[in-house]
């Protein structure tokens, strides 16, 4: 099958017919690179030249160098283009009129990791929400989805739209952006929208069949492996329990200076997790939650990714700890990702109600049945914007 062809790398063997003439603008960021590695930004400079009139960035800048949730970006200049940056992460999360001045198109090469709560995907429905609006074209170049087409979890309510969920998603979704960005059109926002396809893209894979090298999204997203356990894991941001941030393998590692790692790995072994295995660790983060202290906790090794189900073990781990520690266990007080008033965790795991039932005891297996139609319901829904 050969290595995966990149939407950048298809636009620019076959540009459309208005690519010769439009100004545009570009949203993208560090990791949207080609297979030679060469960032898209300077791709698309060098085929537009000056009618490349503006650049955009998302959550963690456009270089990716901001490292935490809630590090906001300032506007700057691109010191090698020498074109304009907007911030999409700070003062706005979505472009004004003044932004969009002067553009006819806006490209979009984000680099994804298929879980709803990435900001990458509500910036793209923020994008094309303004876009709409100011009646310009918008065209996704796409990249693949590293998790596959495998989804999980309930979907999200409506109570809980936020910047983790702007779209009724489960947590694991199973599209790739250009994809997302179709269901965004078809369910949101009617407006002009052509997505640049992949070549050779086995959208059932995970990342490493693509034959391209990993670049890391954000900065706490360093290899597949943390791609693979992050739609479960990131729960652990609206808890008081350290999701690995301030380590060197964020999220495959939790925990918190209260938790004995071998009862934790004691207790989870009663749930009969599939795909996954629980070494018991210390850690001591140098940065974010319990930055010098000493921490008892668990790092994941996934070794069935076929079976294994990011989100039911992270709810799992999340029961387990409340029940074995309720009296240190807490969850994270607002403000969360500019929401300064709803629980963190109601917004992440995108109903209010479902951390108070876990951490109450209710059966996970029986949670899972509740939501199955929906989510049976979604997956038959995608049919209608796969391009692979």
């Amino acid at each position: 099958m050969g290595r995966t062809v990149l939407g950048l790398e298809a636009f620019l063997n076959d540009p459309p017919g208005w690519a010769k003439t439009a100004r545009v603008g570009l949203l993208t960021h560090a990791p949207a690179v080609d297979a030679a590695y060469r960032a898209s930004a300077e791709r698309l400079a060098d085929f537009f030249g000056t009618r490349l009139k503006t650049l955009f960035g998302p959550q963690h800048g456009f270089f990716g160098d901001k490292q935490d949730n809630m590090i906001a970006s300032d506007h700057g200049r691109h010191p090698g283009l020498g074109r304009r940056v907007f911030s999409l992460y700070g003062e706005k999360l979505k472009p004004d009129q003044e932004m969009l001045a002067g553009l006819e198109v806006l490209l979009v090469d984000l680099q994804d990791v298929g879980t709803r709560v990435y900001t990458y995907v509500q910036t793209l429905f923020l994008v094309m929400e303004a876009c709409a609006e100011q009646g310009l074209k918008v065209v996704v170049l796409d990249r693949p989805n590293p998790l596959g087409r495998a989804v999980e979890g309930n979907l999200m309510e409506e109570s809980c739209r936020s910047f983790v969920g702007l779209m009724a998603l489960p947590m694991r979704h199973g599209l790739t952006v250009a994809e997302l960005a179709r269901l965004i059109r078809d369910r949101h926002h009617d407006l002009d929208l052509e997505v640049a396809a992949m070549k050779n893209y086995d959208p059932r894979a995970y990342f490493e069949a693509t034959g391209l090298g990993w670049v890391m999204p954000s900065p706490n997203m360093p290899a597949v492996e943390t791609a693979v356990v992050y739609p479960g894991q990131v729960i652990f941001e609206g808890t008081l329990l350290s999701e690995g941030r301030g380590t060197t393998r964020p999220f495959e590692i939790l925990g918190a200076p209260y938790i004995e790692p071998y009862r934790l790995a004691e207790r989870l072994a009663a749930y009969d997790l599939a795909g996954v295995v629980f070494r018991p660790v210390f850690f001591e983060p140098t940065f974010n939650k319990h930055a010098g202290s000493l921490c008892g906790g668990l790092f994941l090794h996934v070794i069935d990714r076929e079976s294994f189900r990011p989100y039911r073990t992270s709810l799992a781990i999340l029961q387990a700890v409340a029940e074995l520690w309720p009296a240190d266990f807490a969850y994270k007080p607002p403000p969360y990702e500019y929401e300064h008033r709803r629980r963190p965790i109601d917004l992440i795991l995108g109903r209010p109600d479902l951390a108070d039932m876990v951490v109450g005891g209710l059966d996970l297996e029986a949670l899972e049945g509740e939501w199955a139609p929906a989510l049976s319901e979604f997956r038959e829904s995608c049919q209608d914007y796969y391009l692979y």
